[in-house]
């Protein structure tokens, strides 16, 4: 399996293909809750185009939709703090269809700034 620019290794569970270990992680967890009834209709990448005043700007692909008791949920794994292009994504999300992405786990480390080299 490759590894992507952070490092993450692809992982496959259930015959679908996870960008990291932590992505498929989550989907099991998300797969047992729904089992236990606790969220329903889960969604695997769920795709949300940006349109803006009529143009296309491009589109958001989560990773995860579900519904809990508080209604839609949209998350997003991430191993590290999402960069500056993801977090203009996700505000068009929430400007365009009203969506809050929860980015998680909550608490996800900052990426290291590159050290210059002398």
């Amino acid at each position: 399996m490759s590894r992507n620019k952070y490092g993450a290794k692809r992982t496959v569970v259930d015959g679908i293909s996870f960008d990291s270990k932590k992505e498929s992680e989550r989907y099991l967890e998300l797969k047992a809750m729904q089992e236990a009834d606790e969220i329903y209709g889960l969604e695997l990448q769920p795709q949300f185009p940006l349109h803006v005043q009529g143009s296309y700007i491009g589109k958001y692909t989560a990773d995860f939709e579900y519904y809990d008791d508080s209604g839609r949920v949209v998350e997003d794994v991430k191993g590290m703090a999402p960069d500056a292009a993801v977090r203009i994504r996700i505000k068009l999300v929430k400007a365009i269809y009203g969506v809050d992405v929860r980015i998680w786990p909550e608490r996800v480390r900052k990426a290291r700034k590159p050290r210059k080299v002398a």
